[in-house]
């Protein structure tokens, strides 16, 4: 079965500013989110950032890195890991880092967010949509603009 993707084109703000709003959105919908990071060190800043939150007043989750995981995770509406996993079964992943994910179709949705000012980050995400696209999934293209969340063509 083919996956919903969302390629999310960070040009306004960083990453740990506009991921809080999405999950926050998909907590809204009651969906869980997994957010898979490339890297200890990017889970270690978006937890934090997640930490940081004012609204919504907190957006619970819980993580697994390298050499910690936090307990109970299928109870976690967002969890947070470096590893393929969903230990909470998330409908929603977001893809931070991006990556390739081997099982993208137990997913109901998918955000592919990728920094719009890094060009190698660019044409990494171009890549990834012919891939995806040969694949057959269904893919939309949002970028960021004056007023929020635009959809490109």
């Amino acid at each position: 079965m083919a996956a919903s993707i969302g390629f999310y084109h960070l040009t306004k703000s960083g990453l740990c500013q506009a991921l809080p709003t999405l999950l926050s959105r998909s907590l809204q919908t009651k969906e869980r989110g997994l957010v898979l990071c490339k890297n200890d060190n990017q889970l270690s800043e978006i937890t934090e950032a997640l930490w940081k939150v004012i609204q919504p007043i907190w957006l619970p989750h819980g993580c697994h890195y390298s050499g910690k995981q936090d307990d109970f995770p299928e109870w976690q509406p967002i969890w947070l890991t470096v590893f393929e996993e969903n230990p909470n079964q998330a409908a929603f992943l977001f893809l931070v880092g991006g990556q390739n994910v081997f099982q993208i179709e137990q997913f109901k949705r998918v955000f592919d967010l990728f920094d719009g000012n890094d060009p190698e980050a660019v044409k990494a995400a171009r890549q990834r949509w012919r891939n995806l696209k040969e694949e057959g999934h269904q893919l939309t293209y949002w970028k960021q603009g004056d007023h929020g969340w635009e959809q490109g063509v």
